[in-house]
C-alpha cells in the first residue's frame, strides 16, 4: 500500500471527523439561501451586466447614457437593467420622464471592487 493509497483510505468515509462535520453543518446556510447566492453570482457571469455595473460604479446614468457608453441599443440596456434590478443590484430614480440608475447600495460597490482586486492581484 502506497502513501497515496493510505491517504485515500484514511480520507474516505471510513474516517469521518464527526466534530468538524457537525460544526460545518451547523454553520452551513440552508439550501434556499445558497441557491439565492448562486443566482446572484450568475448575474455577474454576463460581461454586459458587469460593464453596466462598472459604469454605474462611476456615475448615475440613464439608459441612453449607458447605451452610448457601451455601444449597445437602448433595448439591450433596458433588458440587462431589468435583470440587475430584479437581483437588487441597481435602483432606479425618476427625474421627470428620465429614469436614472445607480448601484443599489454599498454592497454592490464592494463586490465589484473586491472582484477587481482579486483579478488584478
Amino acid at each position: 500500500m502506497t502513501e497515496t493509497t493510505g491517504e485515500i483510505e484514511r480520507c474516505g468515509y471510513l474516517c469521518v471527523h464527526e466534530d468538524t462535520v457537525s460544526q460545518v453543518l451547523r454553520e452551513l446556510p440552508d439550501d434556499e439561501t445558497l441557491y439565492d447566492l448562486a443566482e446572484l453570482f450568475k448575474v455577474f457571469g454576463d460581461s454586459t451586466r458587469v460593464k453596466i455595473l462598472y459604469a454605474l460604479f462611476e456615475a448615475e446614468l440613464c439608459v441612453c447614457d449607458i447605451a452610448q457608453l457601451l455601444g449597445l441599443t437602448q433595448s439591450a440596456v433596458s433588458h440587462q437593467l431589468r435583470v440587475l434590478k430584479g437581483s437588487r443590484l441597481v435602483k432606479p430614480r425618476r427625474d421627470g420622464k428620465t429614469v436614472f440608475y445607480s448601484l443599489a447600495d454599498d454592497h454592490v460597490r464592494k463586490i465589484i471592487a473586491q472582484g477587481m482586486d482579486h483579478i488584478t492581484e
